[in-house]
């Protein structure tokens, strides 16, 4: 019985990982094509802040752990970026140096930036590096995306009123969004 529980067990831990790994993997020339037509989605799949200090808070908490409360595979965590705009929207697990008491909306990075430079360069392996610097923007300086052939991301934010915070997740093509008609 003992050894049908283990081959079980197995089992199930192959198809887990096997789904995982799946996930936001993509064709290297699609992710070149996005890459290269600047219309993109990078979808967040978990937060990796800097300080320890707010990983010790997290792992103190009772019945939870750091690594469950940093996954975000809710795929409500993007950064969407189009020809003409660049919308992110982040948590942010630090330490904010100009907190705004009372308004929970500026503790994430939700911003849309319409006047942004973007740099992107190949090297040899396939990896992209994507840098958008927005200028309409006070508090973001630079987001950095790394992306690799198979579609998984990296991304850094560096902030001048936060610690920076880093984000693994992976890129895909930008959805389109239907406009509710009036009726």
């Amino acid at each position: 019985m003992k050894k049908y529980i283990s081959i079980l067990m197995i089992f199930g831990f192959l198809f887990s990982f096997q789904s995982c790994a799946s996930q936001g993997s993509s064709d290297p020339a699609t992710v070149n094509a996005l890459v290269d037509s600047q219309e993109f989605t990078f979808y967040a799949q978990k937060a990796n802040p800097t300080n320890y200090d707010v990983i010790n808070v997290m792992n103190s908490m009772p019945n939870s752990t750091s690594t469950r409360m940093l996954s975000l595979n809710t795929g409500d965590y993007t950064i969407e970026v189009h020809k003409n705009t660049v919308d992110v929207v982040l948590p942010y697990f630090g330490r904010l140096f100009n907190p705004t008491f009372g308004n929970t909306d500026k503790n994430g990075y939700r911003f849309t930036s319409k006047d942004f430079i973007i740099n992107k360069s190949q090297n040899k392996k396939g990896t992209w590096t994507v840098k958008i610097q927005p200028k309409d923007v006070n508090t973001v300086e630079e987001i950095y995306i790394e992306i690799f052939k198979n579609g998984k991301a990296f991304v850094s934010m560096k902030s001048n009123d936060r610690q920076p915070i880093t984000y693994d997740g992976y890129v895909s093509k930008n959805e389109v969004k239907q406009e509710k008609e009036k009726l």
